[in-house]
């Protein structure tokens, strides 16, 4: 069964050692929605699953529980079992059916969507952890607790300081795919576009493999996407309005940041995001930054030498940052309506910004590309307004390394090998003292290019560009 995921090597390894083990586990498995966490574990566990249930999204905790009690009857040909009116009886329930089966043969539960079942009230989880203290540690089993809302299962399972304080066995975060498990995925599905169309495929969707396995082998990428995205019954035609609501409270505050920084090419300051969004300046909106972050929509980190403040924020969801540029304002244009956009200058500036996102989160492989894996390193970006006496400078980000070197790097999405003209030559070396100026670091400043095809080699580039990286090296 296990030769139908793709990557996810570590993640398999720790729930089969958790399988194997001589004690009962409690795995909680944080991801954000449509990144594979159902899929993952039932291919790992498979028949050994001895009961599963899903939560349902805006459901009463009636509902809940009678829908918990229609899976304990299906699951266990239980049709004579009453309906309990309260969480306590219902894992009563469960506890005694388990009790009754093979109590020496490993045996794995599954609660998926647990925000959902949970509810905004504290019954359900009481009821979980006396579950899971007074019965299920003393037995022969695996629990695993999965859920979309990974700010919820930080906090309220993960991070608990009531009866799963410190009960959580292993835990699991689950990512997009990387580049080269996107075209592993795509491959398994007869896709094997070449590594710019993979790279701008994967800059409008991300490593979603639930938006990933739409693609259509027998579409070029430009058909796919006007298929997927500004088809009146396109899968992603919508998905924006339905992605946030089902994982946030209040969704309309998280939505309210993300049009923000989409708009914000640097990024945003908590300060100016407050601004933009018209959010309320107070702990709400901190909590609203932190749920979208460990939900991975949005990033944070510092500007170079600002390690106290200036923590700049930057949108990363692709499929979010696209929905904004284009998909919102133009899904009634009809068919072929990607061709046109793909040929605008909106195009250029949207790939742009996205393809300085596919680097951000490629830079374990940007770091082994350049030979510096071995070295301690910290990445952040950099950003300077124009004074009335100083220029402004923007480095798309930087690698600061422990050797004594900072690598600047210029990402250039382009359709061939770049060339450095006598023109780019000097406003690289202009952004370089620029850099110098504003941080007053005396370290060694390289810049690095990043682009599908590389540099043309010679001329300028020999004397400024000592390394850059193609796509093959994300791979």
């Amino acid at each position: 069964m296990l030769d139908t995921v793709v990557g996810r090597d570590a993640e398999i390894r720790a729930l089969q050692h958790a399988f194997k083990s001589k004690e009962a586990e409690l795995i909680a498995v944080v991801g954000r929605r449509r990144v594979g966490k159902t899929f993952l574990i039932r291919e790992v566990f498979a028949s050994r699953i001895a009961f599963e249930v899903t939560g349902l999204q805006h459901a009463t905790t009636a509902t809940q529980i009678q829908h918990f009690h229609f899976n304990l009857i299906q699951q266990f040909d239980r049709p004579e079992l009453p309906l309990a009116d309260n969480w306590l009886r219902t894992f009563f329930d469960l506890q005694r059916i388990l009790d009754e089966g093979e109590s020496d043969k490993r045996r794995v539960l599954f609660f998926d969507e647990l925000p959902w079942l949970a509810g905004r009230r504290r019954e359900f989880l009481t009821a979980f952890g006396a579950f899971w203290n007074g019965w299920a540690v003393k037995r022969n089993v695996v629990v695993v607790i999965c859920g979309s809302a990974a700010s919820w299962m930080i906090e309220k399972v993960v991070n608990d300081t009531g009866g799963l304080y410190n009960r959580i066995t292993k835990r699991i975060y689950l990512k997009p795919f990387t580049l080269a498990e996107t075209q592993l995925f795509l491959q398994r599905k007869g896709v094997d576009y070449p590594p710019k169309m993979l790279a701008e495929l994967y800059m409008i969707l991300g490593g979603i493999p639930h938006y990933l396995k739409e693609i259509d082998s027998g579409k070029s990428l430009v058909q796919n996407i006007d298929a997927l995205c500004f088809a009146p019954t396109g899968a992603l035609r919508n998905e924006f309005d339905q992605l946030y609501p089902a994982l946030f409270r209040d969704a309309e505050r998280h939505i309210r940041v993300i049009r923000a920084l989409a708009n914000r090419r640097q990024g945003m300051t908590r300060s100016e995001v407050v601004k933009k969004s018209g959010l309320p300046e107070g702990g709400n909106t901190t909590q609203v930054l932190t749920e979208l972050e460990q939900s991975s929509f949005i990033q944070s980190y510092y500007q170079f030498g600002k390690k106290r403040k200036g923590k700049v924020y930057r949108l990363v969801d692709e499929y979010s940052l696209f929905y904004l540029r284009f998909i919102e304002t133009n899904k009634e244009e009809g068919a072929g309506t990607w061709m046109q956009l793909s040929q605008t200058q909106a195009y250029k500036i949207w790939s742009g910004y996205a393809f300085e996102n596919l680097g951000l989160k490629h830079l374990p492989e940007i770091k082994r590309a350049l030979g510096i894996d071995g070295i301690y390193s910290q990445s952040s970006s950099f950003y300077r307004r124009g004074t009335d006496t100083q220029g402004g400078v923007q480095i798309d980000f930087l690698i600061d390394r422990n050797d004594q070197v900072i690598d600047l790097v210029e990402a250039k999405f382009h359709d061939e090998p770049f060339s450095i003209t006598k023109a780019y030559a000097a406003q690289l070396r202009e952004k370089r003292r620029r850099f110098r100026e504003a941080t007053g670091t005396r370290k060694l400043l390289r810049i690095v290019m990043l682009t599908p095809y590389g540099v043309v080699p010679g001329g300028y580039a020999e004397e400024l560009v000592p390394q850059s990286i193609v796509l093959e090296d994300l791979y």
